[in-house]
């Protein structure tokens, strides 16, 4: 349940929804398995076995986004579907047109779907009512963008806005590299990728690397911009940040000795989601606040990234 990924979404702050009646919104959308002829099926399901679909603990809300995906590849269904169409060449002596292919295939496919094997993934949903946070578990947007599809169809309302930082994370990052030093509260680790803003798009990937001295600044300078970089916040949790403000790779560094060695699964459950929940309601704000806090101007567009020189 300790989410590695950060998708961060911006809700009102406090967002005065009834959680009651959000839990019976989202069993409009409960999961259901895929029946034998259905390529994929999602909705949700209760974060714990046999608990509620919107899990509560100490004012944190927790959600649970469940798909399930027949893997059927194309090529098994091309060559099946050759097969089939070589006998019925045999039968009628020519070759089954293109209508005809596109049948066998259509065929073929519902043939072997109740047959296929299955993947089944969940993706946790974290909201902060009070701080006004929906966090999403997933390491695309494409990916968070699949849940809250979901939530906009089945919420009877949902103001959920994208968030906006006065710098943006990659001006934030030029600056911090270009100096040396990161914002209070945080340090730069070893990993960093830099890229041109041009067609080429050339790329730099540093991994396990110190990211001080002039190395890193030449290429500042030269026009490449960083798409990722490694960072730490007050040795409690480590992370990487990306030019979508996305936060990757999260490790929660502190917690190791905190978690709950409790022997009720559901104790230890609700005891780590507390602790994680809060760690993250100390980390945001922060982050925000080295990336100039959120406009003050409705949809103000974040700041460019910085222009440098070698006289800097």
């Amino acid at each position: 349940m300790w989410f590695k990924n950060l998708q961060l979404y911006r809700l009102p702050s406090p967002w005065a929804a009834d959680p009651g009646a959000l839990e019976q919104q989202l069993a409009r959308a409960q999961f259901q398995r895929c029946s034998a002829s259905d390529l994929a099926s999602h909705g949700f399901v209760p974060p714990q076995a046999d608990g509620a679909l919107l899990h509560s603990v100490g004012g944190q809300w927790l959600i649970a986004f469940k798909t399930e995906q027949k893997l059927l590849p194309a090529s098994v269904v091309n060559q099946v579907a050759a097969d089939r169409a070589e006998e019925i060449e045999a039968q009628q002596g020519f070759k089954p047109g293109r209508k005809q292919m596109k049948e066998l295939k259509e065929a073929v496919t519902a043939e072997l779907l109740p047959r296929a094997f299955t993947r089944l993934r969940t993706t946790f949903a974290w909201i902060d009512p009070a701080g006004g946070w929906l966090a999403i578990d997933a390491s695309s947007r494409s990916k968070a963008e699949a849940v809250l599809d979901l939530l906009h169809k089945t919420l009877d309302e949902l103001p959920l806005k994208l968030l906006r930082t006065e710098l943006s994370a990659t001006g934030a990052m030029a600056q911090w590299l270009a100096a040396g030093e990161a914002p209070p509260d945080f340090s730069i680790d070893r990993d960093c990728e830099l890229k041109a803003a041009d067609d080429e798009q050339a790329a730099v990937r540093y991994v396990r690397h110190p990211l001080e001295g002039e190395e890193i600044r030449n290429h500042l300078v030269a026009g490449k911009l960083p798409t990722r970089l490694a960072l730490t916040w007050h040795d409690r949790l480590s992370f990487v940040l990306t030019d979508d403000l996305e936060i990757k790779r999260l490790d929660f560094l502190a917690m190791e000795e905190e978690k709950s060695d409790a022997d009720n699964p559901a104790e230890r459950f609700d005891a780590d989601f507390a602790l994680m929940s809060g760690e993250l309601r100390a980390f945001i704000p922060d982050l925000l606040a080295a990336l100039g806090g959120e406009p003050a101007a409705e949809g103000a567009p974040p700041a460019p990234a910085p222009a440098l020189s070698r006289a800097a």
